[in-house]
């Protein structure tokens, strides 16, 4: 048994909503804002075939002195590890003003991707997770 840290598990941040409240996991997303006062990023990443939109709201008060400008741009790509803490229930799992589902995050850790091909990543997580190596997340 171990007394260290439950590793994350890599997903999509399409795939977040099939996860639990409490689970540690690692995501790539697109900033679409930051809002300072709150301290929280908003990212997306839409993927192929996705129904709907999914919306990551990473709360990134436990960083913020590690946090940059090149993290918080809009169009900047960060990866994320943290842990979910909200997931709508399906009841209520639509944003009306947004249209999709709408993720909490807190984030313990966050830095830039650098330039990414969406797509590529995406199917290298897909790749990754039918070998049994993402944790189960991608689908």
């Amino acid at each position: 048994m171990s007394n260290g840290p439950l590793p994350s598990q890599l997903c999509l941040l399409s795939d977040l909503p099939k996860k639990q409240v409490g689970d540690k996991v690692r995501f790539l997303g697109c900033v679409v804002s930051y809002t300072v006062r709150a301290g929280v990023l908003t990212l997306e990443h839409r993927s192929s075939g996705q129904a709907r939109p999914v919306r990551a709201l990473v709360d990134a008060n436990l960083i913020l002195e590690s946090l940059g400008r090149q993290h918080t741009r809009d169009g900047e790509w960060v990866n994320v590890i943290g842990y979910i803490t909200d997931i709508p229930d399906e009841s209520h799992d639509g944003d009306s003003a947004y249209g999709g589902v709408t993720i909490r995050a807190q984030a313990i850790l966050l830095w830039s991707a650098g330039p990414v091909d969406p797509q590529q990543y995406e199917a290298s997580v897909k790749a990754l997770a039918e070998a049994g190596q993402a944790g189960g997340c991608a689908s």
